[in-house]
């Protein structure tokens, strides 16, 4: 049996982040991770994601707003370019449209309204759905290189770092001021554990006491790099919004987004590729949603070579209203699922870990355990 005063689950993006923060105040922490360091069995990988502050749920933009500053702060600590704003677009179902540009202006962010023919010619590459606005401040996230760094400043502020460590079991007496991580390896005891494993947080939490997670649902996107026909032509990260009868129940849903990711080119998720999965037994690539994607590109974005470069998948595991889980009960802090749409938060959701680990009640009810 170890000691510790906070074991951290799962060594992704958020546990990462968790563990650096924590380690960094001076606590004893154990990051612990099942699969081996850069590993592509979860959420976290991958070389981009998106940064947006445009969305249309008010919660998000203040908390992508409060999670620039502490990118940099990040940045400055890792000593290297981890979040690039170069601009993010969303177009599609007007309403949704009107509703993002209502937040970014109600914020005092700038948000650019556009008729879809404006759209076009400011962005050749791309063909534009009923309404656009276009974000500023948006750009990229650098997925693998973020997770990396936050690993090696977790190592360097002290936290033991460790992977290909499966955690068995979390063990919580009624009323324990500390709980138990067993592994194959041995044993973890601390007065807080951080559960921030993805797409195992589920049979892992599994008859833990007080600790109750909504319904989440493993999915996996299939996502493609497509060759830019101009190499020239400018591509900001962007979001394509479904109707809005199809949105009705997920508020946050999209039809399809699309990133730069140098070096690799477009990044094209999200149409017709997101569909259930299983942690454990990952199906493979599908060629019947490659197909949709690359009809997809065909469509709306003629910038593009339709023939995917290269395809991959990345897990997503979703609540039913697609909010996060971020909450403690008793010595157990959840720091997920993020339903796909987590990685712009990153070092915020880390600073909210932090809060929870010190005692501090959570601040957005949204999130909470049931």
């Amino acid at each position: 049996m170890i000691d510790v005063d906070v074991v951290v689950v799962g060594a992704g993006a958020m546990g990462s982040a968790a563990a650096w923060r924590l380690a960094s105040e001076g606590r004893s922490v154990a990051l612990l991770e099942r699969f081996g360091r850069g590993h592509d069995r979860g959420s976290s990988h991958g070389s981009t994601r998106i940064f947006r502050i445009a969305y249309r749920d008010a919660r998000y933009v203040h908390l992508a707003v409060r999670a620039l500053p502490l990118w940099r702060r990040l940045e400055d600590a890792a000593g290297e370019v981890l979040l690039e704003q170069d601009g993010q677009l969303d177009h599609g179902h007007a309403a949704a449209i009107e509703e993002i540009a209502g937040h970014l202006e109600g914020t005092g962010h700038p948000a650019q309204v556009l008729r879809p023919d404006q759209a076009a010619e400011r962005w050749p590459g791309m063909r534009f759905d009923e309404a656009v606005v276009y974000s500023p401040e948006g750009g990229r996230c650098y997925a693998d290189r973020t997770v990396a760094a936050c690993q090696r400043l977790a190592a360097a502020a002290g936290a033991e770092v460790r992977f290909d460590t499966r955690v068995e079991r979390i063990e919580v007496g009624t009323g324990a001021a500390s709980a138990t991580v067993h592994t194959a390896d041995g044993a973890w005891r601390a007065p807080v554990v951080v559960v921030a494993a993805g797409a195992w947080v589920a049979p892992l939490l599994d008859g833990v006491d007080d600790v109750r997670l909504p319904p989440v649902v493993v999915e996996s996107d299939q996502p493609s790099h497509f060759r830019p026909v101009d190499p020239d032509t400018a591509w900001p990260s962007f979001l394509h919004h479904m109707a809005e009868e199809s949105a009705a129940d997920h508020p946050l849903a999209f039809h399809a987004y699309g990133l730069l990711s140098p070096g690799e080119g477009v990044k094209v998720g999200g149409y017709g590729t997101v569909v259930p999965d299983d942690a454990e037994h990952r199906g493979g690539i599908s060629e019947e949603r490659r197909a949709e994607q690359v009809r997809y590109v065909e469509r709306w974005l003629p910038g593009l070579d339709p023939t995917p470069v290269s395809t991959t998948s990345c897990l997503f595991t979703t609540t039913p209203d697609e909010h996060f889980v971020l909450d403690r009960r008793g010595p157990v802090v959840v720091c997920s699922p993020c339903s796909g749409h987590g990685f712009k938060f990153v070092p915020a959701i880390a600073d909210e870990v932090v809060s929870l680990v010190a005692g501090h009640p959570q601040r957005e009810s949204a999130w909470r355990l049931r």
